[in-house]
């Protein structure tokens, strides 16, 4: 998608022009460990776990993430290519300037996240959990977040474009200004001060009525 179509202005991640090759290893990966100016790829990482991890400049292409825990994990300027980051324990991450594109993150865990200038672009993200989480200009464009979790979150200039949503929960979220209208939202999960504001369709007006409770006439 091109950059020009979004509606948020966000920041993407910028990377020195030579990189090196980062191996990631039990041996290197502990608490507090940081990894920068480098690329991961074509690798399988498995059980790892560890507490505030750092990766700034760095491009992860085609990699699987199976059992991994990087709580209060800090990313700046990082770039996720075709990667497999199903059931990622993020918890607590603080996340600038980091974009995920064809990822698979299904089940993933940001619940308490800062996130800031982050993009999400084609990316399955079923089951995916923000609840509690903090978004500034933050854009998923043409993903799949069914049955998601962004339940108690701030949003400040946080795009969904050709997204489908549908049973997502985001009860005590405002989404005051964020446009709907190219997504599916059924059975979306809210309360009617979380909607205030928001815009939608008239379809999708009346399904989010019905939700609510409300009667039509």
């Amino acid at each position: 998608m091109e950059q020009k179509k979004r509606k948020t202005k966000v920041l993407r991640p910028t990377f020195e022009t030579d990189l090196d090759i980062i191996e990631l290893s039990k041996e290197n990966i502990e608490d507090e460990s940081e990894f920068s100016f480098g690329t991961v790829s074509d690798c399988f990482l498995e059980n790892h776990k560890a507490d505030r991890v750092a990766f700034k400049q760095v491009i992860f292409k085609k990699v699987t993430f199976n059992k991994i825990t990087f709580r209060r994990v800090e990313m700046v300027d990082v770039r996720f290519e075709n990667c497999d980051l199903s059931n990622v324990d993020f918890n607590e991450a603080s996340l600038h300037k980091v974009e995920f594109v064809n990822c698979k993150i299904i089940g993933i865990n940001l619940n308490e996240a800062t996130l800031r200038d982050v993009i999400f672009e084609n990316c399955n993200g079923q089951f995916a959990f923000f609840s509690y989480s903090n978004s500034k200009q933050v854009a998923f464009l043409q993903c799949l977040l069914r049955s998601s979790d962004f339940q108690n979150s701030k949003f400040l200039k946080v795009e969904f474009q050709e997204s489908d949503l549908t049973q997502s929960q985001m009860n005590f979220t405002s989404l005051k200004g964020i446009d709907f209208t190219s997504c599916d939202i059924d059975g979306l999960g809210v309360n009617i001060a979380d909607v205030k504001g928001a815009k939608v369709t008239t379809i999708q007006a009346i399904s989010l009525s019905a939700i609510l409770g409300l009667i039509i006439i």
